[in-house]
């Protein structure tokens, strides 16, 4: 079933709200040591609206990761207690913290791309052994 236009127009705008409004929080009102420079990537409710998987990336390696995760999880009921006080709305969706792998994700087809792009001019002049020929006559010079 198809859903209406102005309904995902409504959860769009309430999950860049809770973005910006959870890396405010993130950044200047949580004072828990635990957590390291963070912030919020990507806010994704589901079509009830009574869920909301907010996705965290934090520069560092797998502890500090963690440890972000475990203490944003913690403050999970302060975070929606300020989220229904700064919003106004009757219901705050129920948070669930998950570390943002995009940015590994990137890296990786960045530099498979690369790979392929290295090998590809040495094809497209007409093989391996035509490109070898052709460094082998250039050194010779």
């Amino acid at each position: 079933m198809v859903e209406p236009r102005a309904r995902k127009y409504h959860r769009d705008r309430v999950a860049e709200t809770l973005r910006e409004e959870i890396s405010a929080m993130i950044v200047g009102e949580l004072g828990d040591p635990r957590i390291s420079f963070a912030y919020v990537s990507e806010v994704v409710i589901n079509s009830g609206g009574k869920s909301a998987r907010v996705y965290i990336a934090v520069d560092g390696g797998d502890v500090e990761e963690e440890k972000t995760l475990e203490a944003l999880t913690a403050a999970r009921g302060f975070i929606r207690h300020e989220l229904l006080e700064r919003m106004g709305v009757r219901h705050v969706p129920e948070l669930s913290f998950q570390i943002d792998k995009s940015k590994d994700l990137k890296l990786r087809i960045d530099e498979l791309l690369g790979r392929n792009k290295k090998t590809q001019p040495a094809v497209a002049r007409g093989g391996p052994a035509k490109a070898l020929a052709g460094a082998k006559a250039k050194e010779s010079k």
